[in-house]
């Protein structure tokens, strides 16, 4: 029986690892995290994003490369698999943030790395307004994510929603979170996993309407 390969995806402090590790046991799968905690590049790149930028996605190029390569199919030749990222991310943030030469050599070496990379039978597209991921970024307190910058921010969830505008890849099917509260509330979870379940048996891609739960998400 084919595995299904399923990414969460969205812009930062949207709730994607904390949705991944929720419906896990849902789809008796394999859980695959993304580790951005060992890119030594990170802090100094929210300090100065210009200046560390470059070194900053490269480091996330091979690190994810490395374990797409190495990981993805042995989890998958186990157990349905759960990833709270996808490769292409790094393709969208080096596109927000890289300009010039730099750009042009990032996407060379990407595009030579791209061609071992699997797709997943779905992605979920965690979205919420930046008012909320700022109040979610605050809430986690990250080191490196304190005194964030409201505008990245922004331009981030905007990069996510026109980047997810033209994908092609794979189905996406895309989550309005603001008035979720899949943490705490067991409805609103089952009301998720439900919805990726159906997506999952349409296996096409489409775009659910911002949607008021009314009583749920208190």
């Amino acid at each position: 029986m084919e595995k299904i390969y399923l990414a969460i995806e969205g812009p930062i402090g949207v709730g994607k690892t904390t949705l991944a590790r929720l419906i896990q046991p849902y789809f008796k799968a394999k859980l695959l995290l993304e580790v951005f905690e060992e890119n030594p590049f990170l802090s100094r790149f929210y300090q100065d994003r210009e200046r560390f930028a470059f070194q900053t996605q490269l480091f996330f190029l091979l690190s994810r490369y490395h374990q797409q390569v190495q990981v993805i199919p042995k989890l998958l030749s186990e157990a349905n698999l759960i990833s709270d990222y996808t490769f292409v991310k790094d393709r969208l943030f080096a596109h927000l943030n890289l300009h010039g030469d730099e750009l042009k050599l990032y996407e060379q070496l990407y595009q030579i790395l791209a061609q071992r990379i699997a797709t997943p039978n779905l992605i979920v597209l965690l979205q919420a307004s930046t008012d909320v991921l700022m109040e979610r970024i605050a809430f986690r307190d990250r080191p490196y994510e304190r005194n964030m910058d409201r505008d990245y921010i922004n331009q981030v969830r905007l990069a996510y929603d026109e980047f997810f505008n033209h994908y092609e890849e794979a189905p996406v099917l895309r989550i309005e979170t603001d008035e979720l509260k899949f943490v705490h509330n067991p409805e609103d979870l089952n009301y998720v996993v439900n919805l990726i379940r159906a997506a999952l048996e349409e296996g096409v891609s489409y775009t659910l309407p911002l949607f008021h739960l009314g009583g749920k998400g208190g």
